[in-house]
């Protein structure tokens, strides 16, 4: 009997209208475009601005298109997650939210917050449910409106972020093609680096939390950088190793948009030619949950049924990890 593979059969994705510059951006913050390029490697960011809109709201929006583009009904979707650090609120899933503003109704649906590392974790579960037969058409989304949690007085964290989402499709196959393999890892040691500090049952909201703007997210860079480049880079090697992939048969690396710098490293760290690392930092920031599959919805039109994809992320927790795709459309 063959084998039951998880394939991405169709993407999707969505970006906000406005366009939050360097230079907007230096009129809030005591920053300036050099800077942030220097550093970081981003040129602008989208923002969700309207009133009233959250992250379900993009993210409806990638689904629709997806159902539309591909002649799906929304009564044949069994399963939708959603990976995000940004819920609309904190109960319920924003994945439910979703399915009923798209039609979807009767399936699961459930969120998943592994920080930047969201996408890929989620990949890998969503995998399992398909190759099970749990699942037959299944709904995968990265979607964040980070803006809403970002601290526009904190240098350190302001030029960083922005809004978007995208979704894929999942369903399974018998050719060998779809997700091939994944290695995920976590340290909770890193918590202290990278978080939100109140908010939670730890420490609820209360007037002194806001007055000490402990409802945004908090970030020790210098740490957080350092962890990356390491984690990512190790975990993309070994998964090229028990694959006997090569930077040859490698086709494109698709790296969590997070920092220049950090993505160079892992592409060197794996000796890939600068034309196979995919970015797209520049012109839409981190968007932690959405990047890997922004970065897949944007450049879909390169790549070839049996391409050799690796996807890599590192977000809060810490929680890092790799996965190899094997392109099916």
């Amino acid at each position: 009997m063959s084998k039951i593979r998880a394939a991405i059969t169709a993407v999707e994705g969505y970006l906000p209208d406005y366009v939050l510059t360097n230079e907007e951006l230096s009129q809030m913050v005591d920053t300036s475009d050099e800077w942030i390029m220097t550093r970081i490697g981003i040129k602008e960011r989208r923002m969700l601005k309207e009133e009233g809109k959250a992250t379900s709201d993009m993210a409806a929006i990638a689904v629709q298109n997806l159902l539309k583009n591909n002649n799906i009904a929304p009564e044949e979707i069994d399963g939708v997650i959603c990976c995000t650090v940004t819920p609309d609120m904190h109960f319920p899933a924003t994945a439910s939210i979703v399915a009923d503003k798209c039609g979807i109704h009767g399936g699961m649906s459930m969120d998943m917050n592994v920080g930047c590392s969201g996408f890929i974790y989620g990949l890998k579960t969503a995998s399992l449910y398909v190759e099970s037969g749990f699942c037959k058409k299944l709904l995968l989304i990265g979607a964040e409106k980070m803006t809403s949690a970002i601290d526009y007085q904190d240098r350190a964290t302001a030029p960083i972020f922005g809004d978007g989402a995208a979704v894929v499709l999942l369903e399974p196959t018998e050719e060998k093609v779809g997700v091939m393999d994944a290695i995920l890892c976590s340290d909770g040691v890193g918590r202290k680096h990278l978080h939100m500090k109140a908010g939670g049952s730890l420490k609820p909201a209360s007037h002194e939390t806001v007055d000490a703007r402990e409802h945004f997210v908090y970030q020790e860079g210098q740490a957080v950088f350092k962890w990356a480049v390491s984690k990512m880079a190790d975990v993309s090697v070994e998964i090229m190793e028990r694959n006997n992939l090569s930077a040859d048969t490698i086709s494109y690396l698709l790296p969590h948009q997070a920092n220049i710098r950090i993505i160079n490293a892992v592409g060197h760290h794996m000796n890939l030619p600068e034309e196979k690392v995919l970015v797209n930092i520049e012109k839409y920031g981190n968007t932690t949950s959405a990047t890997i599959p922004l970065l897949m919805w944007e450049n879909q039109h390169k790549f070839k049924k049996g391409d050799n994809l690796i996807l890599t992320s590192f977000g809060a927790g810490f929680s890092w990890g790799a996965i190899y795709v094997k392109w099916a459309i």
